[in-house]
This record gives structure tokens, C-alpha cells and sequence, in this order.
């Protein structure tokens, strides 16, 4: 299926690897012209040269911390006018409530709330006046399903959940949408890091662990693959979802355990 954004502009944040690389491969291989973002330079060169290799795309790169409001404003600046949105940043640390200082509040806000408000803030009227518009927001399953150790991640993420789902209600009128991605285990650093411990603590080796992870998760019985994610995001992004929005997309082998 031909998804009608070839040439369009995309911004992809926090791209250089996990499911950020993904959207970015994904929106390259339908013929978006991309923009790619992280902190570490050489690393984004790397993503860079991935994706052009695997798409025969060109890639734009762009080094800067999505935690710091001035960087994020010249991220916008060197992508103005996006037609395509992917909202992402890393998620704030892992703490129950007693374990949280009141430092942490403000931060997890700015990371996982303000931050993509920003980008929507910015790309918002251009779309409108071009009457095409594609805002994904990466957030987490956990939003749908807190537990008690993710209360900064959820509290942030629930906040910009809401926030979308009252834009988009103008927003839709002049063809743009606005949808979030909520991710479940997906073969990426961080989960790779709890299946190296698996693998230590148990004395398997990784392949083991991560079959052990996708068994406990869900009834999949398995660890999402990254391209799996890119690929929906993709379609949220295209011509033919111009009619989808306001929706949440959980993406976790069916685990959710709710009825809607």
C-alpha cells in the first residue's frame, strides 16, 4: 500500500535508536523526507547511515537534548513546518511513590509533557494551514496501566494524553490528527538491559532472556520487534488515517488486560 507521504516533511524526535529509529526508518521507506534526532552526535550519525541504507532515503540529523527547552527550539527551527510529528523522549526513572523527591515531579513534566507540547505547540498552525497534519506521541502501555513504581512516567505521560485528545478536536477539522503510540516490551537498549540480568541471574543466555520477558508480558509470548512499531506508527502517519484520532494504540501482544 502506497501510505501518500512520500516528500512530506517529518520530524522524528529522539531517534538515533529503540522506537524512535523505527518511526524514522519507517516514515523513510514511504518516501518522507526525515529528520532525526538525539543527544549523542555520533550515535545520530550512525542512525543517519542506517537508514539511508536501508531505505535509500536522505536523512537529516539533528544533536540535541529534548530535556532542555532552548535545544529543542533549534531542533524546530531545523525542521520548520513538519507535516508529520513523532513526539518521544527517554522516560524519567523508575521509583515508588515514598522514593520520590520533589525534584523529580518538575523534571518528569518537563521531559515527558512540556517537551512534546513544545513540538505540537510549533508544528500545530503550519499543519492547519496546510490542511495535512500527522502528530504521534510515543508514550507508554503503563498509561493505560500504571503500576506503583511508574508514577512519574504515567503522571507525565496522562498528562499529554489529555492534552492531545482536546487539540485534536479542532485539529481534525483541517486534516490534521493527533494519536498516541503506547508501547509494551519491545526489543530495545533498555529492555535489553533487564534481559542481560535476567540472563546473569539465571544463567541463560539473552535469547533465553528475552523469550523469558516476552512469556511473563503477555500472551504473545514474545518481545515486540521494533520495526513491528515503526511500521504502525507509519500507518498513523499516512493519507488513508486521516480519519483516526484522539486514539491511543497499545502495541503490547495483547497484554492490556482491560475491555477498551
Amino acid at each position: 500500500m502506497d501510505l501518500g507521504i512520500a516528500g512530506r516533511r517529518a520530524l522524528v524526535c529522539a531517534s538515533s535508536k529503540g522506537l524512535g529509529l523505527a518511526c524514522a526508518t519507517a516514515l523513510a521507506r514511504e518516501g518522507a523526507e526525515v529528520w532525526i534526532n538525539g543527544r549523542d552526535d555520533a550515535r545520530l550519525a550512525e542512525a543517519a547511515q542506517g537508514i539511508e541504507a536501508a531505505t535509500g532515503a536522505k536523512v537529516h540529523r539533528f544533536a540535541a537534548d529534548l530535556d532542555d527547552a532552548q535545544a529543542r527550539a533549534a531542533l524546530i527551527a531545523a525542521c520548520p513546518d513538519p507535516d508529520i510529528l513523532v513526539t518521544n523522549n527517554h522516560g524519567p526513572r523508575v521509583a515508588r511513590f515514598a522514593e520520590i523527591v520533589a525534584e523529580d515531579w518538575p523534571a518528569a513534566v518537563n521531559s515527558n509533557m512540556l517537551a512534546p507540547i513544545q513540538f505540537i505547540t510549533a508544528a500545530l498552525p503550519g499543519m492547519r494551514a496546510r490542511k495535512f497534519g500527522r502528530i504521534v506521541n510515543i508514550t507508554s502501555g503503563l498509561v493505560k496501566a500504571p503500576p506503583a513504581d511508574m508514577s512519574l512516567s504515567v503522571a507525565a505521560r496522562a498528562g499529554l494524553t489529555a492534552m492531545a485528545k482536546a487539540v485534536q478536536i479542532e485539529a481534525i477539522a483541517d486534516n490534521v490528527t493527533i494519536n498516541n503510540l503506547l508501547p509494551g516490551p519491545f526489543r530495545t537498549d533498555r529492555l535489553a538491559n533487564r534481559a542481560r540480568r535476567i540472563a546473569e541471574e539465571d544463567g541463560i543466555d539473552l535469547e533465553a532472556a528475552f523469550a523469558k520477558l516476552g512469556r511473563a508480558r503477555g500472551p504473545s509470548g514474545r518481545i515486540g520487534d521494533p520495526a513491528e512499531f515503526g511500521d504502525a506508527c507509519a500507518y498513523l502517519c499516512s493519507a488513508q488515517a486521516g480519519f483516526v484520532s484522539g486514539q491511543n494504540l497499545a502495541l503490547d501482544g495483547g497484554a492490556y488486560p482491560g475491555l477498551i
